[in-house]
Formats: structure tokens, sequence, C-alpha cells
């Protein structure tokens, strides 16, 4: 049986996101994802599938790694929603055929691309936590994506500004967490530890 999520923690989260989706908003973002690639860590780089994102609104862009990453040899990765209530595929993208709106209307490979596993899978976010707690949008997709690709190995990476930090992020049961997040500054190993035994030389 489900529970039903508390009133107060959806207040808090509403809240946070108010107030983390400002400090977002705020970064000066020019260098930003260059900054990503430089801190993205040697043991991570050589794992692949690697599932990205569609950057949107004022989400960092994780582009050029994925570019970078690809440039190496990784297979790379965009999600497609055929509908607003999942799930998500993942399909293979080289980065120079022609994306077509999803269900959300996000750029996305088309739905004829080859379906991939990912076992590296960056994840956008409102806000994070050095213990690997995410702030997501509230629709959950994300969890969901975690929770199915992690029982087949993968590992859950944030993709963020250093200034979408928070101290302790309001989280629920059902709330997927990261074992890395990577901003402009530093790459973090989150406290829960990053699970990546026998992922390496993919």
């Amino acid at each position: 049986m489900t529970s039903a999520p508390r009133p107060d923690l959806e207040a808090e989260k509403a809240d946070a996101r108010m107030l983390m989706r400002a400090e977002r908003g705020a970064v000066d973002a020019r260098d930003a994802p260059l900054k990503l690639i430089d801190n993205f860590p040697l043991e991570l780089a050589r794992v692949s599938p690697v599932a990205g994102y569609w950057p949107v609104g004022s989400e960092i862009d994780g582009r050029p790694l994925l570019a970078a990453l690809a440039k190496v040899g990784n297979v790379v990765a965009l999600p497609r929603m055929e509908s607003r209530q999942g799930p998500a595929r993942f399909l293979a993208w080289r980065g120079s055929e022609a994306l077509t709106a999803d269900a959300f209307g996000v750029p996305s490979p088309p739905k004829g691309s080859q379906e991939v596993t990912p076992r590296l899978i960056f994840v956008p976010l409102i806000a994070f936590d050095r213990t690997g707690n995410r702030l997501g949008q509230g629709g959950g997709h994300y969890d969901r994506i975690i929770s199915l690709y992690r029982a087949h190995g993968a590992v859950a990476v944030g993709i963020a500004y250093a200034e979408q930090e928070m101290g302790l992020v309001p989280t629920g049961p059902h709330d997927a967490h990261l074992d890395w997040v990577i901003t402009p500054k530093e790459a973090i190993r989150c406290m829960r530890g990053a699970r990546l035994r026998g992922l390496s030389g993919a």
C-alpha cells in the first residue's frame, strides 16, 4: 500500500523549490559547462552508456560534457517521454541527428532511435546536499528512472551549479538519492557512497 505524501513535507519542498530556483536562475553560467568537463572524475568517464538530458530553463548545460564523453568512445543517450506519465526511454544520440519534441516538448532523439540501458545517468535538479539527496521538479520522473536503472547497476550523477547546494534537502521515502554530484567547482562523491563496483572498463 502506497503511503500518501505528508502535507508538511510537500510544503517544505515547495518552499525549497521556490528558493533554489531563484538561486539557480541568478548564477553566472557562462563558463560552467566547460568547468563540468574539468571536474569530471576519470572513473566515471570510463562508464558507458551515458544518459544525459536536454537542459530546460535555467538547468545547467551538460551537453558539452556529453560531447566530450562521446568523443572518447562512450555511447551517449537522451531521454524521450512518449507520454507525460512516462516511462522515459533512453535513445542513442550521436550529436548530429535532428531531434524531435517529446510529450513535454523537450528535444529528444526520434522514436526509431536505438534504445540503450544506461549505466551512468546524468540527473538535472533544483537542489542537492552532500548525502546525495536531490530536489527535482516534483513529478517523480527521475526518482523512477534512478530506481529502475539502479537495479541494473547504474550510477546516478547530479549535474548542478555549486550554488544549488543545500545543507539538507527535504526528502521522502520514495525520493531516489544520487551517487555523485558534479558542479563547476568540484566533484562530490556523496556520503552514501558511489556505486562503481564492476563498472570501470566499459
